[in-house]
C-alpha cells in the first residue's frame, strides 16, 4: 500500500506522567487528546500499562467517550488487557512488548515465541470489530512473521534510527524501508514510531509504504517551551512537506 496522505498519532502518555507526578487532575490528557485533534492529529495513541505509570483506566474510559478522533490503545499481550480492549472497543490496539523496570517501549515484540498465544489474542480482537497492530523491529522476517499471525497491520520501532548517527542512521532508516517495502507485498499496513523528532521525522515520513506515525514523548516535551498546538502542528508540516516532496517526485 502506498499512500500521498501520511497520518498522525499522537501519543498522550506522558501528559499523564506529568499529570501523576503530583497527582490530582492537571494537566489532563483528554484535554491534550482534544488539542491534538484541532492542531492536525488523526489520532490518539494511549498505552495503558500493567503498572499504571501514566495513562489509567479512567483515562482510556474518558478518551473512548469524549474523543472523536480514532482511539489506538497500546497494550500488553494479556488477557487483562485483552478484557479492558474487548470492553472499550477501540478503533485500533497495538500490542506491545512490556516489561515492569523498562523505562519505555525498548524493542519489537518476540514473534517467534512457539506458543500460539499472540494468534489467538489477535484474533480475538479482531473478531471485537477492533483493528491490530504489532510493534515490532524493521526486518522484514518479522513482517512477514506478522502476517502469518494474523495481523493485519505491523508498526515498524524506529528507536534505533531515532538513536543512531551518521551512516549508521543511514543504514537503520534502509532497515525501515526494506520492511516497510516487504509489508506493502504481503499485503498489510505499516506504520511507524518511538523516539521520532523533528530532526529524525522527515526521511522516515518520505516512505511511501508508511501510512502513519504515531509520536508522544517529544511533542509533550517540546510542548513545554511551545505549546503542545504548536508542536504538533510543527511535526504535522515536516511529515507533510516530506511526504509531497517524496511522493510528487516519484509521480514525475
Amino acid at each position: 500500500m502506498t499512500t500521498r496522505h501520511l497520518r498522525l498519532g499522537v501519543n498522550i502518555d506522558h501528559v499523564a506522567t506529568i499529570r501523576n507526578a503530583r497527582g490530582g487532575e492537571h494537566p489532563d490528557p483528554v484535554r491534550a487528546a482534544q488539542l491534538a485533534a484541532k492542531a492536525g492529529a488523526n489520532g490518539i495513541t494511549a498505552h495503558l500499562r500493567e503498572d499504571r505509570r501514566h495513562i489509567s483506566d479512567h483515562d482510556i474510559t474518558r478518551l473512548s467517550r469524549e474523543i472523536e478522533l480514532p482511539l489506538n490503545l497500546e497494550m500488553a499481550a494479556t488477557e487483562e488487557m485483552l478484557a479492558i480492549a474487548l470492553r472499550h472497543s477501540p478503533h485500533a490496539a497495538c500490542i506491545v512488548p512490556e516489561k515492569r523496570e523498562e523505562r519505555t517501549t525498548e524493542g519489537g515484540l518476540n514473534l517467534f515465541d512457539p506458543s500460539d498465544h499472540l494468534a489467538r489474542m489477535i484474533a480475538k480482537l479482531k473478531d471485537g470489530g477492533i483493528r491490530v497492530s504489532l510493534f515490532i523491529e524493521p526486518d522484514p522476517r518479522h513482517v512477514e512473521r506478522s502476517a502469518e499471525l494474523g495481523a493485519p497491520v505491523v508498526e515498524l520501532h524506529t528507536g534505533a534510527y531515532c538513536d543512531a548517527k551518521g551512516a549508521t542512521r543511514d543504514s537503520q532508516l534502509k532497515r525501515i524501508q526494506d520492511a516497510a517495502a516487504r509489508a506493502a507485498a504481503v499485503g498489510i499496513e505499516c506504520h511507524a514510531g518511538h523516539g521520532l523528532s523533528f530532526d529524525t521525522v522527515s526521511p522516515v515520513a518520505t516512505i511511501a509504504t508508511i501510512v502513519e506515525l504515531n509520536i508522544g514523548h517529544f511533542l509533550v516535551g517540546e510542548a513545554i517551551f511551545g505549546g503542545l498546538e504548536s508542536s504538533i502542528k510543527r511535526m504535522r508540516s515536516l511529515m507533510d512537506t516530506a511526504r509531497a516532496a517524496a511522493t510528487g517526485a516519484r509521480s514525475a
